[in-house]
């Protein structure tokens, strides 16, 4: 039974002695219930919430919140451009555990109702940024969990094989998720100080005059630790018409190099909710959350694409992967790309010479004189560098630097800057090496400006 705001806030003076209590109200966002809750009126204005756990895991994770809201010093507050909760104290309402902080106020956006552009959207993604920006010491020095990328792999795995084990997820799904922690290419990425699966509700909002919705504070600190950054992205699957441009704002603000893999770990994460609410369900001998979980993951496994975590997973930024990606990525989201021959207007006779021409051509060749030593000397220096099988070295420096990421350890880029003229300056094969190159350039172009998910 829900206590009443009433009851509550008699505690908080429990927490903070010699607090002056002159008003409470409810506290409510909608939630699933799982904490009992209330605001606080002081007599000098203050506003604090006090809420109280309501079985055995709630008071685990108000136990996390409070190590970590400590964890959080003035000077790492000062980085983060919201405010976060304050802790007031600790203290019991009846057997339960109950924590008190300060209000932060604002107002919460639903995940499928944030709007794209600016305003709500671009500040979210500013805001993940400036708290994956954090110093690991904030972490580290209040034995908060660290967990290295092999780390996070390895409980993704075994999270996997313990949801298998239950007989009530799809085939499909098992496949695909498996092949995922697989694949190598998804987990090369720089671990960050995370809250460990922010949700849409965490974030508040205030009003901008010009800008929009501004986030304003962040709540939900009980799963601070270091980990992978994409468990913070994962509710964005819920945010269809905001998902775009909070990663477009997040890779923006983002001190770190550019994680390709970033958005299909984030999917995988989001994916693997219902796995976790499927083995909670289990754990718990819950049927009703067990059938509810298989529903889920049966909704899921019917409404996926074949590749949505492979396309992305095994693009390496390499010519062949590139083009064989965008015969599966649809190619209306952008303009056609005109990539034939270009040249100069031509007259025939300057290609077809007559025969008077041509011996006359050939009078004034043989009457050229040898080119002297130095002339030699510059044209070996211009000429291209071949590779072992004698064709020339194509410049694709530009192409390989796609990914941009600093912990690509496959090798991709290109050996270069070689000239991509033909050894015996041909105008034809100068002009087909660099057609290929733009066109090669140009599926690029067109791949990195498709949809991702």
């Amino acid at each position: 039974m829900a206590r009443s705001p009433f009851t509550l806030v008699a505690a908080v003076t429990a927490a903070l002695p010699g607090a002056e209590v002159v008003g409470a109200r409810a506290l409510t966002s909608g939630g699933d219930g799982r904490f009992d809750s209330a605001v606080a009126t002081l007599a000098d204005g203050r506003e604090l919430v006090i809420r109280v756990a309501s079985d055995d895991a709630t008071a685990t994770e108000l136990a996390e919140e409070s190590l970590a809201l400590r964890a959080l010093t003035p000077g790492a507050r000062e980085m983060l451009p919201f405010q976060v909760p304050t802790r007031i104290g600790e203290t019991r309402v009846a057997d339960a555990r109950a924590l008190v902080t300060d209000l932060v106020p604002g107002f919460q956006i639903d995940a499928a109702l944030i709007p794209a552009g600016r305003g709500a959207a671009v500040s979210i993604g500013e805001a993940i940024a400036a708290l994956h920006a954090l110093p690991g010491s904030v972490v580290r020095a209040s034995g908060l969990p660290v967990r290295d990328a092999g780390g996070v792999r390895s409980e993704i795995r075994q999270l996997i094989d313990r949801a298998a084990t239950t007989g009530r997820v799809p085939a499909r799904l098992t496949a695909r998720w498996r092949d995922a922690a697989a694949d190598d290419d998804l987990w090369r990425f720089e671990t960050t100080v995370t809250l460990a699966g922010i949700q849409a509700q965490s974030f508040l909002f205030e009003d901008d005059p010009e800008e929009g919705p501004r986030v304003s504070g962040v709540i939900g600190w009980n799963g601070l630790a270091i980990g992978d950054p994409a468990e913070d992205l994962g509710w964005l699957s819920g945010a269809p018409d905001a998902a775009e441009d909070v990663h477009v704002a997040y890779v923006s603000a983002s001190p770190r190099a550019v994680d390709p893999a970033l958005r299909v770990r984030a999917r995988l994460h989001a994916e693997l909710e219902f796995a976790r609410w499927l083995v909670h369900g289990d754990d718990l001998h819950r049927q009703d959350i067990v059938d509810d979980a298989a529903g889920l993951l049966e909704s899921l496994s019917d409404g996926l694409r074949s590749d949505d975590l492979r396309v992305i997973a095994t693009y390496t930024g390499g010519v062949d992967s590139a083009l064989d990606v965008l015969e599966r990525t649809p190619d209306t989201a952008t303009p056609a790309i005109d990539t034939s021959m270009q040249t100069d207007a031509y007259r025939p006779e300057d290609l077809w010479p007559d025969e008077d021409d041509a011996e006359a051509e050939d009078d004034s060749t043989a009457a050229e004189e040898e080119p002297s030593a130095d002339a030699a000397s510059a044209e070996s220096d211009a000429a291209p560098q071949a590779d072992p099988a004698g064709e020339p070295t194509q410049d694709l420096t530009e192409i390989s630097a796609v990914r941009g990421s600093a912990h690509d350890h496959r090798g991709t880029e290109a050996e270069g800057g070689a000239d991509v003229s033909a050894p015996d300056g041909r105008a034809s094969d100068l002009d087909s090496a660099a057609e290929a190159q733009r066109a090669a350039r140009a599926a690029l172009q067109r791949w990195t400006s498709s949809a991702s998910e």
